[in-house]
């Protein structure tokens, strides 16, 4: 079964995140997790045509030019001095996805890409896609426990305010 929690919860899905949704579920049989031994990189290619679809763009490989850079840092005559890379990115640069199997909870992969989003200009969504099944753990629930427990805590450091407008968490 496809699983996916907006944060915060008092908040509902937007069309345009039900869309990124629809892509994935279009797609769960390949990319069920119980059932298939899917890499990151072999899940987004499966989801990218829907994406596409939908005037995302999509990282293509491993080199310098097909990776998607999102801005982060400006510098002198609006020059990028610091960006980093999303697996996917909306037209309007609004929403990030990144697409995350084995290292999502064992290399806390996920808090990486929690961390660059929040840094990235524009973004207002990150969608983080992870496993169900991974190694006899349930990723998705790892992640989940953890994203609520943040946004439960609601400490009063201005990181962890910016966080709480946005995130969302897929998971195959």
């Amino acid at each position: 079964m496809l699983n996916y929690q907006l944060f915060p919860r008092s908040v509902s899905i937007t069309r345009e995140i039900q869309n990124v949704i629809d892509c994935f579920t279009a797609e769960y049989e390949k990319i069920d997790s119980s059932t298939n031994s899917l890499k990151s990189d072999e899940v987004l290619h499966i989801i990218s045509p829907h994406l596409i679809k939908l005037n995302f763009s999509v990282e293509t490989g491993k080199s310098v030019e097909n990776k998607i850079n999102v801005p982060v840092l400006f510098g002198r005559n609006n020059n990028i001095d610091k960006c980093f890379n999303a697996d996917a990115l909306s037209n309007d640069g609004r929403i990030v996805i990144e697409v995350e199997a084995g290292r999502a909870t064992e290399n806390n992969q996920f808090l990486k890409d929690l961390f660059q989003a929040c840094m990235m200009f524009n973004v207002e969504y990150l969608i983080i896609a992870v496993r169900n099944v991974y190694r006899n753990h349930n990723d998705f629930e790892i992640i989940y426990t953890f994203f609520e427990t943040l946004y439960i805590k609601q400490n009063t450091t201005s990181f962890e305010r910016y966080t709480f407008n946005w995130l969302l968490k897929i998971c195959n």
